[in-house]
């Protein structure tokens, strides 16, 4: 299936939220839920690409069965205007291999594939695990570059082999090197998406196509605005906006975990996703009450009448 909102340079779109799995108080995963959050970061949050279980999807804890069943969720609530891309990394090839045509027959548009964690293999361990995920279906492949979970980055010669498959079409990055970014991007067609959104308009700068972000869940209709005016030329609106929710990625990415502060700042506003699976433990009650200040401070709107 074409991906609704890809173009040639952004095969993915350009305002992607790597989606939370809604939880039921139970930890039963709540499918209603995902329905409601999809159709809200696509309709209120102006993404036009959601990341599903990725590991902000808390995807180390759902079983193959739940991703499958969220992922079609969501392809059927918002896939005829956003597109969808399903997580199918782990570190396991096999294990990604079989995500991955999972993910195509449930009607993914594309695929994002972590670098497999803990194990740290060698540069050609990569090439060989990426090449056989893009391999196992006819989907495109966006990578996710971010060592400081995985424990290994993919280094810029490693890039440079793996944009010659055809299916490799993007990287995520979230490796902070916008030099290295900027060489890849100048050798190759890879579209690189901002994965890291303390730097989203440092790599939009330097070339990057759109972002995949955690904060999306509440600003994502101001991170599309940024965007949108750095790329008409008014680098100074784009600016203005950056800073105005420097507070809210301080509240959601400094403070805890992506999946734990985002959850607690969906609940601020009225769009609970529940708790967190372990072994991920709930925000703190102090936790909550700086992320409520954070996200004032940066211009969200809380259901309680805070706006700033």
């Amino acid at each position: 299936m074409a991906a609704p909102t890809g173009t040639s340079d952004a095969p993915f779109g350009r305002m992607l939220t790597a989606m939370v799995t809604p939880f039921t108080t139970d930890g039963s995963v709540d499918y209603e839920g995902v329905r409601r959050l999809a159709a809200y970061l696509v309709d209120e949050q102006r993404n036009d690409g959601l990341v599903v279980s990725g590991t902000t999807g808390e995807s180390p804890t759902t079983t193959d069965e739940e991703k499958e069943r969220v992922l079609r969720t969501v392809v059927e609530e918002v896939g005829d205007r956003a597109t969808v891309v399903a997580g199918a990394g782990t570190n396991d090839t096999r294990h990604s291999v079989e995500l991955a045509k999972t993910a195509e027959r449930a009607g993914a548009h594309g695929l994002l594939v972590v670098t497999p964690y803990y194990s740290k293999p060698p540069q050609e361990g990569l090439y060989r695990h990426f090449t056989a995920v893009a391999d196992a279906t006819g989907l495109p492949v966006m990578l996710y570059d971010i060592p400081g979970r995985s424990g290994v980055p993919i280094e810029t010669a490693t890039l440079l082999r793996l944009a010659t498959h055809e299916r490799i079409v993007a990287v995520k990055d979230a490796k902070a090197d916008l030099f290295a970014g900027s060489q890849v991007m100048a050798a190759t067609d890879l579209a690189f998406y901002s994965g890291d959104d303390t730097l989203n308009l440092p790599w939009i700068s330097v070339g990057a196509v759109g972002c995949v972000s955690v904060i999306g869940h509440v600003v994502g209709a101001e991170i599309a605005t940024m965007m949108s005016l750095y790329r008409s030329g008014d680098v100074a609106g784009a600016l203005a906006v950056h800073r105005a929710i420097l507070p809210v990625v301080a509240g959601v990415m400094t403070r805890a975990g992506g999946a734990i502060m985002t959850k607690a700042a969906l609940t601020l506003v009225g769009r609970s996703a529940g708790p967190v699976r372990a072994p991920l433990a709930d925000a703190t009650a102090e936790q909550v009450a700086r992320l409520r200040e954070d996200l004032i401070a940066g211009g969200v709107k809380l259901p309680d009448g805070d706006v700033s």
